[in-house]
Parts: structure tokens; sequence; C-alpha cells
């Protein structure tokens, strides 16, 4: 059977909503012509693709190898036909991006208002996580991610600030009640905030200073999965519940007010700023071409 694209496109889109309400309302269309369409491809095929609950919506078997090969392929077609839109007097089109939490609220915000202004056409949608995850696979064209954390064969583009700091804070008063950390081995003895990777790793606080790297696992009385969670780490530091290590940006606004205190600044550790990264066997979406061009005018500093 020739499966019609229309109802592989609509078999995907729930799959990957978990439910028909929550696809239907992505695309704005009804619950029940999507059960009706998936319902027809089912049926062409011969093999039941999704199984379904009253609660939830999940690929079979075949369903999800289904989904693991038509993924990058109808990516693929869409690409294809989005070079059409290089006739168009401005791009037009959906861009999906896949970033971490702290890309979300570091980088995107500068960068989404005058790039959604220069391209009103141009329609994106972010799903912000920490995860490892396989942008083709997921039904991204893009994704933001640090380097250490870059897919292979991607094409890489800087995005961001170049040199971040992972720095720690506590609030004044609990500083002035448990003292000012001068080494960070002293941080063993103070209450730390700690994050957890989705996998599972609590990964130590490290720091390095004039060639000395020096790697704790502090203690603490909270551990919260890194991403968004972090945000509760950050409010418990500023009541005065302990030290946290976050993204210096991110604590910059607390530095400012008062509300938190850096703790071993001189042993804050460097890294590289994030990158922006796509497929390079692939044709380049317009939208995701034109939001390539615009970060490369944008000046991070």
């Amino acid at each position: 059977m020739a499966a019609d694209l229309g109802d592989l496109q609509a078999f995907i889109a729930v799959a990957r909503a978990g439910g028909f309400r929550e696809a239907a309302r992505v695309g704005n269309v009804s619950a029940s012509s999507l059960s009706e369409t998936v319902r027809r491809l089912e049926t062409g095929l011969g093999v039941r693709l999704l199984n379904r609950t009253t609660r939830s919506v999940a690929p079979t078997e075949a369903g999800a190898r289904l989904l693991e090969r038509l993924g990058p392929a109808l990516g693929e077609v869409e690409a294809a036909l989005d070079v059409v839109n290089g006739f168009r007097g401005r791009p037009a089109g959906t861009l999906r991006l896949n970033v971490p939490v702290v890309a979300a609220k570091l980088v995107l915000p500068r960068l989404l208002p005058p790039f959604l202004a220069a391209y009103p056409d141009i329609r994106v949608e972010v799903t912000a996580e920490d995860s490892f995850v396989d942008i083709l696979a997921s039904g991204c064209d893009a994704g933001i991610r640090y380097e250490e954390r870059l897919e292979q064969d991607m094409i890489a583009v800087p995005i961001g600030p170049r040199r971040q700091h992972y720095a720690t804070a506590a609030a004044p008063s609990y500083l002035d009640r448990h003292g000012r950390p001068e080494h960070p081995r002293d941080l063993l003895h103070h209450a730390c905030l700690r994050g957890r990777f989705a996998s599972g790793l609590t990964p130590p606080w490290e720091f390095e200073r004039d060639g000395e790297v020096v790697s704790v696992e502090p203690t603490g009385p909270l551990l919260v999965s890194t991403g968004t969670a972090m945000a509760l780490a950050l409010e418990v530091a500023v009541a005065g519940g302990g030290i946290v290590s976050l993204f210096e940006d991110w604590l910059r606004p607390y530095f400012d007010d008062g509300r938190l205190e850096p703790v071993l600044e001189p042993w804050w550790q460097e890294f590289s700023g994030p990158f922006l990264y796509y497929p390079g066997r692939r044709l380049t979406p317009a939208p995701l071409r034109a939001f390539i061009d615009f970060v490369g005018t944008m000046r991070w500093g």
C-alpha cells in the first residue's frame, strides 16, 4: 500500500504528542479527524501503530519502528519542499528548535524578539530540555548545545556569549551565619544545593585557579533535576538555605540587587559558549537558513 503523506504526518504528530487531543491542539485540527486518519493508515497497512488507553497513546513496536524511520525521511521531504521558499519575497514556515533550559533562559530571549519581528511569516517552536536528543528523530530542524554535547556530523555555529562561567553564590544572611568559603574544599562543610541530570548523574562542582583544578562533591539539604527545577534551588539560596552553583549570567541579576553574594569568584571555571547545530547532509529549510544568517549578525560580547 502507498500510504498518504498526510496520513503519515498525522501519525507522527499523535505519536510525538502522546495523544490525539494534544496533537490536535498543536496542529489546529480536530482530535476526531486525527483519530480517523490514523485508523485509516492502520487499516491500509494492516497493523496497529498506536496503543490507545483512556489516559495515553503510545506507539506499538511496529509504530515505534515506523516513527524512527519516518522522522528523518519526512524531514527531508519538508526541507525539499521548503526550497520553494527561496523564491518568495521573504521566508515562511516553521522553525523547530531543541535547546537546553539555560539557553531558553539566557540566549533566546535576546535573539527571538528581533528575529520574529524581522521574519513575521516564520513560526518558531522551542522544546527546552537538558537530555541528549537526536534532533532529526525528534522532528526538530536544529538544536543548541554546549561543545561537549554536540552531536557528530553536525554543522555548528556559535550562538550566545562566547566565554561563560559557572558561578557559586549564597545569600549574605547565609554567609554571615556560616562563614565565607575561601577554598573550594571549604564547601564540604557547607549546605550546598545540587542539581542532578535526567540520567541520574549528580555532577561534581569544579573550580579552577592558576592552573589548579579542584573537583568537590558537597552535600546539602536540596537535590533537584537540572533545568527548570534549578530555579527552585536558586530561590532556596536567596532565602538563605545554602550555596548554589549556576551560570554566572543566570545569577548576575541577583548579584546586582544584592540578593546573592558571589562565593569563591576567583575559582569560577570558564567555558566556551553554546552552539547552534544542524544537519550538514540535507537541504536547509528556509526558516532555518534565515535563523542561521540572523544569528551571524548578532554581537554577543
